[in-house]
């Protein structure tokens, strides 16, 4: 994200408030769920812009809280504007973790939720837990989703607070094999609703 610095002298020779340049990271659409089954941002869809106006998209996940105990975040793709979540993947997945009781730490590869030429959901998260107190934060990247002759390449980090009381986070990327604009991405858990959290949308300027 760019960083744009003003000083008295650089303050004093604007003249119009749209002379400001603007950082590259703009805010797209915020979506806050309530026992809801599933989020989704569709391109033309209540003020969702997904298209070929940035480059770069970005998912903020904050203090995403399932209603189900020790379920994963997924996402998924869609070619046609929402109506199928199914665009093909291929994905690696790696994971970190770290009990409460100091009992057991680890990294390691996730061989059973990485995807080979599947259009299942991509899980980008592991157990998260439904204790009060516990949710996924994190983000999700997708690169140049409106192309028409290159894959679309994501990468995931999430944190979570997970069901068996342990710190984990996940680190996923990929890409959906597909030369067709994405135009639409869906976020759910692997069971029950989406009880609370906000997931933000971004778009990223080019440089």
């Amino acid at each position: 994200m760019a960083l744009v610095k003003y000083n008295n002298n650089s303050i004093s020779a604007v003249t119009s408030a749209s002379s400001i340049p603007s950082g590259a990271l703009t805010h797209i659409k915020t979506l806050t769920a309530s026992s809801s089954a599933t989020l989704s941002f569709v391109d033309g869809s209540n003020g969702v812009v997904l298209d070929s106006t940035y480059p770069i998209y970005k998912f903020e996940f904050i203090n995403i809280h399932p209603a189900s105990d020790n379920v994963g975040f997924k996402f998924n793709m869609s070619v046609d504007g929402g109506s199928n979540y199914n665009v093909t993947k291929t994905s690696t997945v790696f994971a970190s973790y770290h009990y409460e009781n100091d009992s057991s730490t680890a990294l390691s590869y996730g061989g059973n939720v990485d995807l080979a030429q599947s259009t299942s959901d991509q899980q980008i998260s592991g157990g998260t837990g439904s204790d009060n107190d516990q949710s996924a934060n994190g983000s999700l990247t997708i690169f140049n989703p409106s192309s028409t002759t290159f894959v679309k390449h994501f990468l995931g980090c999430v944190q979570t607070s997970g069901g068996d009381d342990r710190s984990l986070k996940y680190y996923s990327g990929g890409y959906g094999n597909t030369t067709s604009a994405v135009d639409a991405i869906i976020f759910k858990f692997s069971s029950g609703n989406i009880d609370a959290g906000k997931i933000k949308l971004y778009g990223i300027k080019d440089s």
